[in-house]
């Protein structure tokens, strides 16, 4: 019976992807802490929990529904047939079950953190699930994506604080930059594929030396806003080292990936954007509370 129960949570792991959790929740704690920095009094390990919980069920919502809406794309495609849905590991009424649940623990986690957080719950979860269907639409999905990840900097940072602030917003364009321009880098695995189900993505619009140039643009906004952030929260040189980190790395990426050559393309996008993420939100983190 465990050695069942363990398979099928197996199963859901890696239908949400789990480890690119490493890509949302370094820049929540980011939030989180920026707020405890400014009001350590509101620490609590029950409210930490809750952030973690709130970050763990929101993402687990939108990996599975964008799994559920996509089954029938990902079915056709070579590379994503062995998915959990096409593959008939899970069940699509399963895994529709798993996003509704998912959904409402996110909901009933934010109503005990503070009244702010849980009116927004539903805009937070608009975004993040309408993010799904803009591939149908628009070649600018990948912004939508940025955009629901960027949530997490500023919803950390309203779970501790209740109202809003600039450097926690800042924070969030960092991230909306960082990921729109790194799922461009992705995309290009499925260049064709989107074309000949008319799918729309900037790799598909634009091809892939344009998408790789659109992709540094948005890389360099991201590079940018880092520095501002730095400037803005009179931060030490704890968070320059991180930020130096964190800029190398976003120009490493694109040392990888070329338009003839896209064979490097899961080290771009998973590996050097964990590293990034990670190195700088814990030398943010450290900055806060150790500076020099």
């Amino acid at each position: 019976m465990l050695k069942k129960v363990f398979a099928r949570t197996s199963d859901y792991i890696s239908l949400v992807k789990f480890a690119h959790t490493l890509f949302a929740l370094p820049f929540a704690l980011i939030g989180f802490f920026i707020a405890i920095s400014r009001y350590p009094d509101r620490f609590t390990i029950w409210l930490f929990v809750g952030v973690l919980l709130c970050m763990v069920f929101a993402r687990n919502a939108a990996m599975a529904f964008n799994r559920y809406a996509d089954r029938r794309f990902d079915a056709q495609n070579p590379r994503t047939a062995w998915r959990e849905i096409p593959a008939k590991v899970i069940r699509p009424y399963s895994a529709l079950i798993f996003v509704v649940l998912n959904s409402f623990l996110f909901v009933l986690t934010t109503f005990f953190i503070n009244p702010l957080v849980f009116y927004l719950s539903p805009v937070a979860l608009t975004v993040i699930l309408g993010y799904s269907f803009t591939k149908r639409f628009t070649w600018l999905a990948h912004l939508v994506l940025g955009l629901g990840l960027s949530l997490s900097p500023i919803g950390a940072y309203l779970a501790v604080t209740g109202h809003f602030s600039l450097l926690p917003v800042i924070f969030s364009i960092i991230v909306l930059f960082w990921v729109s321009g790194f799922d461009i880098i992705y995309a290009l695995q499925d260049e064709e594929f989107d074309k000949s189900l008319k799918l729309k993505s900037i790799p598909a619009f634009m091809g892939k030396k344009n998408a790789l140039i659109t992709s540094i643009i948005l890389h360099f906004i991201s590079a940018t806003f880092v520095i501002v952030a730095g400037v803005a929260g009179d931060v030490g040189i704890l968070y320059w080292a991180g930020a130096l980190i964190f800029v190398a790395l976003l120009i490493y990426q694109h040392f990888l990936v070329k338009p003839g050559d896209i064979s490097k393309v899961n080290l771009a996008f998973f590996t050097t954007n964990s590293f990034a993420g990670v190195i700088f939100s814990a030398a943010v983190i450290l900055d806060l509370f150790f500076r020099f």
